[in-house]
C-alpha cells in the first residue's frame, strides 16, 4: 500500500509541475504535445495525476520544452515569476563605466559589477577577431544569452546553425551551452550588448574564466 501511495504522490507532483512549467510558457497541452511528440492524451493524463512517465519519456519532454528535468519534479522552479519574493536590487550603469577585461577577441565592459550572485550578467562588448581560424574553440557556458549589435557588421557562428550576419539593431537570443562565436563581418568596429542569463550562482565568475583563456597572456 506505501509502493502505491509513494507512485500516486510522485505522479501528482509531475503532473502539477508539469502544468505549472507549461502554463509559465504560456503554452496548452496540445501545444505542448506538437513540441515533443508525444500524445496529447498521455500528456493530460501526467497533468492530472494519472500516470508517470519513463526516463526516455521525460528526457522527449523536457528537450521538447527545453528545459532541465530538474523541474518536473521542483514545484518552485515551476513556478511563475509571480510568486518569487521581490528582492529589491537595482544597480546603475554610467556611461563608461563598468569593469573591462581585453582579450584577443574582445573587450569586454562589465556592467553593474556592485551586485554579487547575479541570474543576468549585462556586458558591453567589442569584437575583433574576424575569422574562426583566428578566435578558434567555439565558446560554451551555462543558460541562454542575447546579443544586440549597436554598431558595425557582426557574424554569429553557431554548433548547429549556419552564419548568420548582423548589422546594427539586429539581436541574436541563442542557448549559451551551444559552441558559439562572435565576428567582426565589417570594416569599422563592432560593437553590441550581451545579456547572459542562467539559473546557476557562478555565471560570472564562469565568463570570466572563459575571458581569461582568451586573455593576451592566455592565463
Amino acid at each position: 500500500m506505501s509502493e502505491i501511495n509513494t507512485l500516486e504522490g510522485i505522479s501528482s507532483q509531475l503532473g502539477q509541475c508539469l502544468k505549472a512549467a507549461r502554463q509559465a510558457r504560456g503554452l496548452t497541452l496540445k501545444q505542448v504535445a506538437e513540441r515533443t511528440g508525444m500524445a496529447l492524451s498521455t500528456l493530460s493524463k501526467v497533468e492530472n495525476g494519472l500516470m508517470s512517465l519513463t526516463y526516455d519519456k521525460l528526457l522527449q519532454l523536457t528537450s521538447g520544452l527545453q528545459m532541465e528535468i530538474a523541474e518536473l519534479f521542483n514545484p518552485v522552479v515551476g513556478r511563475l515569476d509571480q510568486d518569487r519574493p521581490v528582492t529589491a536590487r537595482r544597480s546603475i550603469s554610467r556611461a563608461g563605466q563598468g569593469q573591462v577585461i581585453a582579450t584577443r577577441f574582445y573587450t569586454y565592459t562589465y556592467q553593474c559589477t556592485d551586485l554579487i550572485g547575479k541570474r543576468m550578467v549585462p556586458i558591453v562588448a567589442e569584437v575583433r577577431a574576424r575569422s574562426l581560424e583566428e578566435f578558434g574553440p567555439l565558446l560554451r557556458h551555462a543558460g541562454e544569452e542575447y546579443f544586440l549589435v549597436t554598431s558595425g557588421r557582426v557574424a554569429v557562428h553557431t554548433e548547429f546553425y549556419a552564419p548568420e550576419i548582423l548589422d546594427a539593431g539586429d539581436g541574436i537570443y541563442l542557448d549559451s551551452t551551444m559552441g558559439h562565436a562572435y565576428l567582426n563581418a565589417g570594416d569599422e568596429p563592432a560593437r553590441g550588448v550581451c545579456l547572459c542569463t542562467s539559473e546557476a550562482p557562478d555565471l560570472y565568475d564562469q565568463l570570466r574564466r572563459i575571458a581569461s583563456r582568451d586573455s593576451p597572456a592566455g592565463d
